[in-house]
């Protein structure tokens, strides 16, 4: 799979999943890279309920993710984990493939 998701990175999907009253068995996280941002593209991530034969779907310490396989050139070997401390907090996308990332950090080229 072009993506995996860390351990710390699954428990804080979880911890939203809960919050929100969505039943973990049955919302899969969905991974996507989007056209946008200074560098180019930028990384995205939601949920769904159901996944096609586009689709790689591998289950990451209890979190089901999908990222469709046309994403693969843009992704493959990307680690998502989660970060926090004291100034930030969030998703952080390790992606090999990345050439150019912009001053946030939010976008990216490969």
């Amino acid at each position: 799979m072009a993506v995996t998701l860390s351990e710390k990175a699954a428990a804080e999907v979880k911890k939203i999943i809960a919050e929100n009253g969505m039943e973990l068995e049955k919302t899969i996280l969905r991974v996507e890279v989007k056209g946008g941002g200074c560098s180019g593209f930028s990384y995205g991530l939601g949920w769904d309920e159901s996944y096609t034969e586009k689709d790689r779907v591998q289950n990451f310490h209890g979190v089901t993710v999908a990222v469709e396989k046309k994403f693969d050139p843009y992704l493959d070997g990307t680690v998502i984990d989660f970060y926090e401390d004291i100034n930030r907090r969030g998703f952080v996308f390790n992606n090999p493939n990345v050439t150019k990332t912009c001053g946030c950090g939010s976008s990216f080229q490969v």
